[in-house]
């Protein structure tokens, strides 16, 4: 592969860059103090196509693909985790399962406003009991005429509150079977379809996580997602694009905390000379950059393989779980070179320190890529 940006992944990394610079990082600690989701910031967004990048043109996306796609969020996180993790999450799990799977009328129907962000997605897997064993879920859907009635609750849920439309995947067979889980798309204001309670965070705190609540939830057989059965293997095929999107994600928090902590050390005086030239700060630099372009090179790779149609379960699992490991790697180092500045509000790595640890949890733990992984080589 060539691992230099044609000129259309640098003009929309670019524009993705120009957009955080001016519309992300002035709001940045306020949004993190409150807990605002910047609902509008992302609409702003689906105008400039950044929120349906991998849709195709002729359903209102921008057509691109997965190169373009990592160098998008990279560029978001370096300014704010928040917004990059819901761009990614917006983009890679709701949009793309339905553009993985819906039917015509289905893409027809709901990617245009998801790819313009009129609609903001939600994606409903993991519960309170299931995160890992996403296979004994307890939310579930049965089957009443041409209709399904969903009863159950999601947590952890990115827009599980403001999101106007969910993918849900829920148990239509037997506890722990491969083929228990069906996949739903339930547009907000369906009856018996609520958000419940908003998660209080450590990091990514403008980035909405809350419960979605089924109570009786009636829909249409016409909103099931492929086949009865099918939606714990669609959930795995989309998770290997959401590990890409993390592994992204991860690589802009690690380079805006190594581009802060670079410019620090360059700035700090001690002893009547740049930090940057005492050997213990120059080595963690030199660590840094080394670590960042080598999750760099593994993310290429995941995403160029992604974008060829090529097998790339280890590769994606491979990039989620060294880029994510790597970001709070040099989040931790980078508020060590600030020293006391480091764990102040008013300095930038607190917050990368902060936000950096989900990128090991969401969408499949270090621990669960580490069994992916493992599976791939040992097969």
């Amino acid at each position: 592969m060539d691992f230099n940006r044609d000129e259309v992944t640098s003009q929309v990394a670019q524009t993705a860059a120009d957009f955080a610079k001016q519309y992300i990082k002035p709001y940045v600690m306020q949004w993190d103090e409150t807990q605002e989701f910047p609902v509008q910031v992302l609409k702003e967004m689906g105008k400039l196509g950044l929120m349906g990048v991998l849709v195709p043109e002729n359903y209102g996306g921008a057509g691109l693909g997965y190169v373009e796609y990592v160098a998008i969020i990279t560029e978001i996180a370096k300014v704010c985790g928040s917004v990059g993790l819901s761009v990614a999450a917006h983009n890679s799990l709701c949009t793309g399962h339905i553009l993985a799977f819906g039917n015509e009328a289905q893409k027809q129907k709901y990617l245009p406003k998801l790819a313009t962000a009129e609609w903001i997605g939600a994606w409903g897997l993991t519960e309170a009991g299931t995160g890992s064993d996403a296979g004994n879920m307890q939310t579930t859907a049965v089957k009443d005429g041409d209709h399904w009635i969903l009863n159950g609750t999601k947590c952890f849920i990115t827009h599980g509150k403001s999101g106007d439309l969910a993918v849900v995947i829920a148990r239509t067979g037997e506890p722990g079977a491969r083929n228990n889980a069906t996949a739903f798309v339930v547009e907000r204001g369906t009856a018996g379809f609520s958000g419940g309670k908003k998660e209080n965070k450590l990091g990514m705190r403008a980035s909405e996580t809350a419960e979605m609540i089924f109570d009786n939830c009636r829909i249409p057989d016409a909103n099931r997602l492929g086949e009865t059965g099918e939606g714990f293997r669609q959930s795995l095929y989309v998770l290997d694009g959401g590990r890409i999107s993390i592994a992204a994600l991860s690589l802009g928090i690690a380079k805006g905390a190594y581009e802060a902590a670079l410019q620090y050390a360059k700035e700090r005086q001690q002893f009547d000379q740049p930090i940057a030239h005492f050997q213990g700060i120059s080595f963690k630099l030199a660590d840094m950059a080394t670590e960042i372009s080598a999750a760099e090179l593994l993310i290429l790779q995941a995403a160029y393989k992604k974008s060829k149609g090529l097998p790339m379960i280890k590769e994606a699992a491979m990039a989620k779980y060294y880029a994510s490991e790597i970001a709070v790697k040099t989040a931790n180092d980078a508020v060590q070179i600030f020293g006391g500045y480091g764990y102040i509000k008013d300095y930038p790595v607190e917050k990368f320190y902060r936000d950096s640890k989900l990128c090991t949890i969401g969408e499949g733990t270090s621990e669960i890529q580490k069994i992916v992984i493992a599976r791939k080589i040992l097969d």
